[in-house]
């Protein structure tokens, strides 16, 4: 994600640039078992807000926006001003601890609440209004390392505290400098062992989800009996490979529909992929693509239909939704995403 004030470009890795000249590596996959599914018995939790079967909650075409716990230029919001189109809402982001692994969470006075009840009492808010809440882990500048038992443990831990004090639904997994498949699918099954109906979302960048030997890929197909959804970054990436072996350039229809078509047909379930793009031109460096084009996408890939020079196989019409970066950009872009993006995906059959 970008924390950045308009116009600034997310830090790159050297890998990314060089990813849009190697041949994604795919396997073949079966359906797997819906991220909303996995959710069985609600979780008796000691907090002050026990988090039941939230997952099953999330509808079956979804529209998730990330709110911004900082001032960047965007507009400003409380929870309680989120466009009603946002029924996945990703609070951004908790930030790193002196132990490792550890997590902890505070509200920027820039944001306008006047105590951390007023928060809490959004969440709910929200919550009734059938949305759900989680908590985001990482961003642009985020530094959380899960790269032991250790540290799996403390983050396991602190999520599941937080989720108990804040009354968060789940969390979202937006580590963009690195992550470790292995501790962090232990981490998260650990969170799913004490809030069996936890919403668990993904932001990776393109280059994660190239392969399914990536480990942000792995990490995803490691949970997916009880993944909500990977929304992947379509932006500050450059060209990227398609599931055809084609390069196709960001800021397109076939940039949306090739790269989605890689996880599609690397093992996770429709219902767990969907298109992460900036709210507006002013959210990322670049990639930025109108509402319209996020909306031909979704048709190429639900029904065959406004797709460019590639077209999938098959058709998914159990696809997600869209994510977008960020709800505060988008109200300071006049809700276009929210009103023509979160119409469409919810009307899709």
């Amino acid at each position: 994600m970008v924390r950045a004030p308009s116009g600034t470009a997310k830090r790159r890795r050297t890998a990314r640039l060089l990813a849009g000249l190697a041949a994604a590596v795919l396997t073949s996959a079966g359906v797997v078992a819906t991220g909303t599914a996995g959710a069985a018995e609600p979780h008796p939790a000691a907090g002050p807000h026990p988090v039941a079967d939230r997952a099953a909650a999330v509808p079956g075409h979804a529209v998730t926006g990330y709110w911004q716990n900082f001032d960047n230029g965007a507009t400003v919001q409380k929870l309680k001003d989120v466009d009603d189109a946002y029924d996945i809402i990703a609070v951004s982001f908790a930030e790193a601890t002196g132990e490792p692994g550890g997590l902890t969470f505070a509200l920027d006075p820039a944001v306008g609440y006047g105590s951390v009840d007023d928060f809490k009492a959004d969440i709910k808010a929200k919550q009734a209004a059938g949305k759900s809440v989680v908590l985001s882990v990482g961003g642009e500048k985020g530094s959380v390392s899960v790269s032991d038992d250790a540290s799996a443990k403390n983050f396991a831990g602190s999520v599941n505290k937080l989720m108990d004090d804040y009354g968060f639904d789940g969390v979202d997994i937006d580590l963009e400098n690195g992550l470790n498949s292995t501790y962090m699918t232990q981490a998260l099954k650990a969170v799913h062992a004490a809030h069996s109906g936890v919403v668990v979302t993904m932001a990776p960048q393109t280059v994660d989800m190239q392969s399914p030997q990536n480990e942000y890929f792995k990490t995803a197909l490691g949970i997916k009996d009880f993944l909500t959804v990977v929304n992947m970054q379509y932006y500050n990436s450059g060209s990227m490979n398609g599931c055809d072996g084609k390069v196709y350039a960001q800021g397109s229809v076939d940039f949306l529909t090739s790269l989605a078509c890689i996880q599609l047909e690397g093992g996770l379930d429709p219902s767990q992929v969907g298109i992460g793009v900036p709210a507006s031109s002013s959210a990322a460096g670049s990639g930025y693509v109108s509402p319209s084009v996020v909306n031909d996408a979704l048709d190429c890939l639900t029904k065959g239909s406004g797709c460019g020079s590639f077209k999938p196989s098959k058709t998914y019409p159990g696809l997600r939704g869209a994510m977008a970066w960020s709800t505060n950009w988008d109200a300071a872009n006049g809700n276009a995403f929210a009103s023509q993006v979160g119409a469409h995906v919810h009307g899709l059959p």
